[in-house]
């Protein structure tokens, strides 16, 4: 994993366990690596796994359970996207609107280029 300086290393191993979720690599119920196992997946230090583990856990993305292992709670993919929403809505989208407006552009110039986008990204 290449890490971006832009954000805390933590956040981004959160946002790559978000995504094994999404994705459904890691699915929901079932056991998923441990700090140490993915800290040497990632060739990170393991304090910096348990602060991301911590921050999902804090979220009721995942849970410990103790001696068994870190698991993939039930509604995780309802708290990822309740959480992306709220990022991507606070974040991402001001920056977007910033743009198109320094830019003269309007949202049906934008939906083209979505649609397009979901033409091409969704196959």
């Amino acid at each position: 994993m290449e890490f971006k300086d832009h954000q805390a290393i933590y956040l981004q191993i959160a946002d790559y366990v978000c995504e094994q979720v999404l994705l459904k690599s890691w699915k929901t119920e079932e056991r998923i690596p441990s700090i140490r196992d993915l800290a040497i997946d990632l060739q990170v230090n393991p304090n910096t796994v348990q602060r991301s583990y911590d921050f999902l856990q804090e979220l009721g993305v995942i849970a410990n359970k103790r001696g068994v292992g870190i698991f993939v709670e039930k509604d995780a993919i309802k708290r990822i996207m309740a959480y992306k929403r709220k990022e991507f809505n606070t974040k991402t989208l001001p920056i977007i609107f910033k743009n198109m407006a320094l830019l003269n552009m309007d949202l049906k110039e934008f939906g083209k280029l979505f649609n397009s986008y979901m033409e091409t990204h969704s196959k």
